[in-house]
């Protein structure tokens, strides 16, 4: 999908479309790795486009076009820790 295209939409229809995206590269990882799709191309296409639309996302945000509370939390940034196993003095 083309940038124009999408900032021609208005916020929410960007925020739908870019979570339906997030749902397909979900699920297009999952078939990959049970090795039942092909086509890595398709894969790299979407990951793309999902990129363009936070971007575009981000703008809009910044121009106050939409509330910052409706900003989704990314989901690597949300509680990840790390154990090694060491034990503390």
């Amino acid at each position: 999908m083309k940038a124009e295209k999408i900032r021609g939409l208005d916020a929410t229809e960007v925020q739908r479309q870019e979570q339906d995206a997030q749902e397909q590269l979900f699920r297009f990882r999952f078939q990959m790795g049970m090795g039942q799709a092909e086509g890595l191309k398709r894969y790299r296409i979407l990951k793309k486009d999902r990129a363009r639309m936070l971007t575009i996302l981000n703008e809009k945000r910044a121009a106050g076009e939409t509330p910052q509370a409706a900003a989704p939390v990314p989901a690597k940034a949300a509680g990840k820790t790390k154990a090694t196993g060491k034990k503390s003095k």
